[in-house]
């Protein structure tokens, strides 16, 4: 009965069921085909939230993700210009140190300067779009300055499935190992949970913020990379807004604003659920321009949701007291 009420069955089952109304309309969407494609194009928003979930679960919230996504993907894409013959390994490698360098400057003004979250991502989400308009003086690079095999590797099937859905696969492992087998996992949640216990079992809550916002830049930048090599274009205001729809992802996933709740199953769905949406959208006629309206109003929605859910509990708990005496 739990697992019928848990949130990842509730979110799985509403997939099925709008995938299912929009096959009613345009059968062609359940092929199996389109179905790997509106996977694979999901999956730098399933990437990107996985990261904001892990600085969620902390109490923290990291709106500079789509700006660092941006800044990373386009000095991966300068660097493929300047230097074609590079290894798409190292370029990986770099978007990857890159991204984490810009999580942890989050982190470390968190941490040390105790500058609240939002304000400081606020910060550098501006900051990061600033530096990209200096680097580039405004210009685009486009698919004709990239090298094929920049481009490529996101494409390239394996399997039935590009490599870019591989990756978000790979990532999703990675991380339900991460959150659910080992002491920063533990640690993320003890210090979203309940901080000030967390500081009395010896977890230094700063120090785990910090490494929650490196977790999350680390993913954003290998998505700048994954990102332009997909699309082949490189410019200031890519993934613009994307912040939106990633801290949606995690709110409908489960994630608790409050901190402490929530799985890397469920933040998936949520992705999923939007990636579905935002597929299905052309071809139900209706504007592309209406997925920020309903990735906000899903937003409220879900925290609705799990307000209630949460004070629903707190009644449950009350009660049983007073029974008990």
């Amino acid at each position: 009965m739990t697992f019928l009420k848990s949130r990842e069955t509730i979110l799985a089952a509403a997939i099925v069921v709008l995938i299912a109304l929009i096959a009613t309309r345009f059968p062609g969407f359940i092929a199996p085909a389109n179905l790997v494609m509106v996977f694979t194009d999901t999956s730098p928003l399933m990437i990107l939230a996985m990261g904001q979930m892990v600085v969620i679960l902390t109490r923290c919230i990291d709106l500079s993700v789509a700006a660092n996504l941006a800044l990373t993907g386009m000095v991966c894409a300068m660097i493929n210009v300047a230097m074609p013959g590079l290894p798409i390994a190292v370029i990986v490698a770099i978007s990857i140190l890159m991204g984490a360098a810009l999580g942890a400057i989050n982190g470390v003004l968190v941490w040390k300067l105790n500058i609240p979250p939002i304000v400081v991502t606020l910060g550098t989400m501006t900051i990061f779009r600033g530096v990209i308009f200096l680097l580039t003086d405004g210009k685009w690079i486009n698919a004709h300055e990239m090298s094929a095999a920049f481009t490529g590797v996101p494409r390239t099937s394996l399997l039935g499935m590009p490599v870019l859905g591989w990756v978000s696969v790979l990532v999703a492992v990675v991380m339900v190992i991460v959150m659910a087998r080992t002491t920063l996992g533990r640690a993320i949640y003890a210090v979203g949970g309940n901080p000030h216990a967390a500081v009395y079992t010896g977890i230094d809550v700063g120090k785990t913020q910090f490494l929650a916002f490196t977790i999350s830049g680390m993913l954003a930048g290998l998505t700048g990379y994954l990102w332009i090599a997909r699309y082949s274009v490189a410019y200031v205001d890519i993934a613009g807004g994307f912040e939106l729809d990633v801290v949606a992802a995690c709110v409908i996933g489960g994630i608790s604003i409050a901190g402490g709740a929530g799985t890397v199953i469920g933040t998936l769905l949520g992705a999923l659920f939007l990636g579905v949406i935002k597929n299905a959208l052309p071809v139900v006629d209706i504007s592309p321009f209406w997925q920020l309206a309903i990735s906000g109003a899903a937003i409220i929605i879900a925290v609705a949701f799990n307000a209630q859910s949460g004070r629903t509990k707190g009644r449950i708990i009350l009660k049983s007291a007073e029974h008990a005496q």
